[in-house]
């Protein structure tokens, strides 16, 4: 009998690669691979950009909260985070409880040129989406800093100091 692996979850700011990523290390690992904003999707057959615009930020958190506690096997796979989940009150914590915590992290100008045709990110629907970016990372550093036990950063450009 096979021994269970411990479940991966992949957090950090949207536009690094955690569903691409997630994908290709689950099949290199003949692991199970999870995105939360897909089977949030399947779940209630809206897309996320919806659920954003119909119930609000809020209840999509909810949701996201109830696939990591209730949607998913205990091991055995890899699950790509939204990208505000680990700024919830107690979830990075739960994460860390549930398996292993990795970041991954690119900058701004990154993140944009790999988004900005991407009508299907309701954050990032305002008139200036590079800045509003660079809020988002400085606020979720600053959160993800002070709780960084068992945590990894990933960043494509190793001359790059995220922390």
């Amino acid at each position: 009998m096979r021994k269970r692996k411990k479940n991966v979850y992949l957090i950090g700011m949207m536009g690094t690669g955690k569903s691409t990523i997630g994908q290709q290390v689950a099949s290199e690992l003949s692991l199970n691979f999870y995105d939360t904003d897909v089977e949030i999707e399947k779940k209630s057959g809206k897309s996320v950009s919806e659920i954003f615009a119909t119930e609000g930020e809020e209840e999509f958190r909810k949701n996201e909260q109830h696939f990591i506690e209730n949607g998913h096997p205990d091991s055995d796979s890899i699950v790509s985070c939204g990208g505000g989940l680990c700024v919830i009150s107690g979830m990075l914590e739960r994460l860390k409880a549930k398996g292993t915590v990795i970041c991954l992290w690119a900058s701004p100008e990154i993140i944009f040129e790999r988004i900005k045709n991407d009508r299907g990110r309701p954050l990032l629907q305002v008139e200036e989406p590079k800045k509003e970016i660079q809020r988002i990372i400085d606020q979720r550093k600053e959160y993800v800093r002070r709780h960084n036990q068992r945590l990894w950063v990933w960043h494509p450009d190793p001359e790059v100091t995220v922390f």
